[in-house]
């Protein structure tokens, strides 16, 4: 799978997902977009197949149907490393069941 990390998550989370070939914003040369932005140049650039972010509003506040990518918004308590890294797993069984136009939220029991 193609995975697109958003800028604002650790790029040690691309070593996390073995077998799926992953990027990040600020390799696609994207910091700093607004995310209805960003998602448009996502689709247009045909790339990935999930964009994973924090940001749990995104989901509310965009139209995700008409996307050709699904999203995982990873719920941690911070963007620190040792936070985002303990979804990893998660993240990692559940990427099969994402489909397009959908968002999947990532979560740890609490």
């Amino acid at each position: 799978m193609r995975v697109l990390l958003d800028e604002c998550l650790p790029v040690e989370l691309a070593e996390n997902l073995p077998g799926h070939t992953v990027r990040t914003a600020r390799q696609m040369g994207w910091l700093g977009i607004q995310n209805g932005r960003l998602l448009q140049l996502i689709a247009e650039a045909g790339q990935f197949d999930v964009f994973v972010t924090v940001d749990k509003n995104l989901p509310h506040q965009q139209n995700l149907g008409a996307l050709p990518f699904a999203v995982a918004v990873l719920r941690v308590r911070s963007t620190r490393v040792t936070d985002v890294l303990a979804q990893a797993p998660e993240l990692l069984r559940r990427l099969p069941e994402t489909k397009p136009g959908q968002a999947i939220i990532i979560a740890l029991p609490a």
